[in-house]
């Protein structure tokens, strides 16, 4: 086991420069699925780490709950006992599922919130709010649902309203508040994980920004609609949906918009600066679940072997 298993705590460096690359250089698809599936497995790796370092750690302490074998010589000598790191990793794996638990609870809360509050209106795909205050966002579950509101459609044209809803409909279709939710709950296993988070909040804009250009045929009023939406929008009253109702970064967006479309690649080609950082964060990736089944396997070999039939 031995140093094994802190890899996977410091293992998500490896991926900050694809974090960074993949937004200027890949298609927003593809980052938004290689970023979100490499923050995912180094979260589940993270959070198995700290998981293992609190029983190996805690083994030889008064009153822990493993069984007499573990009080062998041979165990002992087995085991790469650390009593500050096991100590460390129980308060920190408690922050892990308490963090994580109420990002879940609240995601859950607000979205049956916001179909509750909808239950009145007919049951069209896009419902429009007789509201001032001027914000739209896509509303995930069953069939999905687009919500604008009437101060917002007022600042638009006829165009850029198709825009808006061609937007709000590639989020649904894509299903971009999966990959978000991931990133978020990333994010709390292991803080290294936040630009991953970051990264993947913009791609996923960008995801739907080309999606809704290629709808409505016109990269430019896609691109018109986004300033228009982000001079009069206020953050969105629903916080789970904040990420895809808010603008983001609009400057960006509208000059990636103002360029060619972006060519969808697999895989970045691999002599490119972000075709090599592709691969660190792949191999990264790789060397954390190995390192963690390599120590989950030896724990589960000496636990056997501690233990009396």
């Amino acid at each position: 086991m031995g140093v094994f298993v802190f890899l996977p705590l410091v293992l998500p460096l490896t991926a900050w420069p694809i974090a960074r690359l993949a937004e200027q250089h890949l298609h927003p698809r593809t980052a938004t699925r290689l970023v979100t599936a490499v923050a995912g497995v180094m979260a589940l790796c993270s959070t198995l780490c700290l998981a293992l370092l609190m029983v190996v750690g805690t083994a030889q302490l008064p009153g822990n709950p493993l069984p007499d074998g573990w009080s062998d010589p041979e165990v002992r000598a087995a085991v790469p006992f650390d009593e500050v790191a096991g100590r460390a990793a129980i308060p920190a794996l408690l922050a892990v599922f308490v963090a994580c638990g109420r990002l879940a609870w609240r995601h859950r809360t607000v979205r049956r919130a916001a179909h509750r509050a909808l239950t009145a209106r007919p049951g069209t795909p896009v419902v429009v709010l007789p509201d001032e205050e001027p914000y739209a966002y896509a509303l995930p579950g069953g069939r999905g649902r687009i919500v604008a509101s009437t101060g917002l459609l007022a600042h638009l044209r006829p165009a850029e309203r198709r825009a808006l809803f061609a937007h709000e409909r590639a989020h649904l279709a894509a299903g971009h508040h999966r990959f978000l939710l991931v990133v978020q709950l990333a994010a709390r296993a292991n803080p290294f994980l936040r630009p991953l988070r970051t990264a993947v909040v913009y791609t996923a804009e960008r995801w739907a920004d080309e999606d809704a250009a290629r709808a409505v045929g016109s990269r430019r009023t896609v691109a018109r609609a986004i300033g228009r939406a982000a001079l009069v929008s206020r953050p969105s009253p629903s916080p789970t949906f904040a990420a895809l109702a808010s603008p983001g970064p609009v400057p960006r967006r509208v000059a990636a918009l103002l360029r060619p479309a972006p060519v969808a690649h697999r895989w970045p080609p691999a002599r490119t600066a972000v075709g090599l950082a592709a691969w660190g964060a792949a191999v990264g990736t790789a060397v954390s679940a190995m390192s963690s089944a390599n120590s989950a396997v030896t724990m589960v070999l000496i636990l056997r072997a501690a233990t009396p039939l």
